[in-house]
């Protein structure tokens, strides 16, 4: 699934595609895609429409036009691909919206999980879902003390609760797993445990390992990619994530993978005790 680096790489790889299009209609094949209007209403709405920027919050893709913000969550396997009209519609691609140069950018989705909303700008920050999301890991309010207030009420693992969105946005399973061998915490540490140090310490890997998985293009794993075959290669530089039974890259003992809170966890038992 993509997290914040494979988003970002996304939103800038369509910013230099897209940018200043007029959205001249949109087909729409699979209108369950559209959560929010009316698939009718979407259409409505959006044409004549102009892409003035792209942003980001979280994991979500934020098309900013004249007078709304198209909000896109990609979920598992969701991708933006530019197309010609004369091309095939593929057996994926569920939504097509048509540019002023005569492209086309699709929305192709295998299992359909992604989902786009299309909210007015002054009402976006005040509605779902933006409107539950946490802070980003950049926020200057985002401090040991905000995180470890937070922290004090959960007795949750902490693997669970770095997953939740209403606290700090962007961090998805894999970067999860990374962020914890860092700061060589226990995946299975109650949140409610840590101390103010540890969240010091979590914040900078929060941040260290985002901003280096940005830099190197997200991580491709199984079939994500982020657009027309841009790759990421944050992959080869993960030291836990996906290498159960391999040695661990400080203290060479065998790498475990538990589940916790029905994700896959990887770490190491030595220097995550």
């Amino acid at each position: 699934m993509p997290e914040l680096p494979e988003v970002e790489t996304v939103k800038e790889t369509l910013k230099r595609q897209i940018l200043h299009r007029q959205i001249m209609d949109v087909k729409i094949y699979y209108p369950k895609l559209i959560e929010y209007p009316t698939s009718t209403e979407f259409k409505q709405q959006i044409i004549g429409e102009r892409i003035q920027d792209m942003k980001r919050r979280g994991k979500w893709l934020l098309f900013e036009l004249d007078h709304y913000y198209l909000l896109s969550h990609l979920r598992m396997e969701g991708k933006y691909f530019i197309r010609k009209p004369s091309d095939e519609v593929g057996k994926h691609e569920h939504i097509a919206f048509v540019l002023d140069n005569g492209e086309e950018l699709r929305y192709q989705d295998t299992r359909k999980f992604g989902r786009m909303h299309l909210i007015l700008k002054e009402k976006v920050e005040q509605q779902k879902p933006l409107s539950e999301l946490g802070l980003e890991p950049w926020d200057d309010r985002l401090t040991s003390s905000y995180l470890w207030s937070i922290y004090q009420k959960k007795r949750l693992p902490i693997k669970t609760v770095l997953l939740d969105q209403r606290i700090v946005v962007g961090i998805g399973n894999i970067y999860a797993n990374e962020i914890l061998f860092l700061s060589k915490l226990n995946p299975y540490t109650k949140a409610c445990d840590l101390r103010k140090q540890d969240c010091k310490c979590l914040i900078q890997n929060i941040r260290q390992t985002l901003e280096r998985a940005i830099q190197l293009g997200g991580t491709t794993i199984r079939s994500y990619t982020s657009s027309e075959g841009v790759h990421g290669l944050f992959q080869n530089e993960l030291y836990v994530h996906g290498k159960v039974g391999e040695a661990c890259p400080t203290c060479k003992t065998a790498i475990l993978k538990e589940t916790i809170g029905g994700r896959g966890t990887y770490y190491c038992p030595y220097c995550q005790k």
